[in-house]
């Protein structure tokens, strides 16, 4: 199988890539390391040019949109959140996930392959604690792209899914986290192996709960 990952030189993205590389497929990786497969940064449009260059016309049978950041932890309501900061944040976490979609459309059509949007249950309409601004709107613009994509795409036969990793044990997520990179990456791998056009548009956890919207 033909796997594409953005993201994957560290935390989940580098998990997944270890994992379906261990299992015989093969894994194009982005980031910004030069350690990258494609050694890319999703928020300059004009870096897709190297993805596209780097896949040809290769049929891709899974794409992973992972690459996200979350820059505004602990920003103060009163002074925080600067306009640069959330420009960045939805670079990264929405602009380039439709960028990387758009890209790679005629791989995954050759494939009729699968479309994994990694958002997160920050991003869902039914949890507001507050704080975060950035992160969670910008993860419920990914879970709505997500969403509409699967309609658009679905009478072709590309299957999209939105995932929520968990809370996991990462630089983003923290050492204090909940579960391990194993843990999210044997739930997240089983439920892009579940996907199909019969599930798409559907927003699930790693441990495979209907996360509500």
């Amino acid at each position: 199988m033909r796997i594409v990952i953005t993201g994957a030189t560290r935390g989940i993205g580098a998990g997944l890539a270890a994992r379906y590389r261990a299992e015989g497929h093969h894994v194009t990786g982005t980031g910004r390391s030069p350690d990258a497969d494609v050694t890319m940064d999703v928020t300059r449009p004009a870096d897709f040019a190297k993805l596209a260059a780097a896949l040809g016309e290769e049929p891709v049978n899974l794409l992973v949109c992972n690459a996200g950041v979350y820059m505004d932890k602990g920003q103060d309501l009163d002074s925080g959140y600067p306009a640069d900061m959330w420009a960045n944040g939805f670079a990264a976490n929405v602009t380039g996930v439709f960028q990387t979609v758009q890209t790679l459309l005629p791989n995954l059509r050759a494939a009729k392959g699968k479309i994994a949007i990694i958002s997160s249950q920050m991003g869902s309409d039914t949890r507001a604690p507050g704080g975060s601004y950035i992160y969670r709107a910008s993860k419920a613009a990914a879970l709505n792209l997500g969403r509409n994509l699967a309609t658009d795409l679905k009478a072709e036969g590309i299957a999209v899914g939105i995932y929520h990793p968990g809370w996991v044990q990462t630089d983003m997520g923290g050492s204090g986290a909940a579960i391990t990179v194993d843990e999210s990456v044997a739930g997240l791998s089983a439920r892009f192996a579940e996907l199909d056009i019969g599930s798409t548009g559907s927003f699930l956890t790693y441990d495979r709960q209907v996360h509500p919207f």
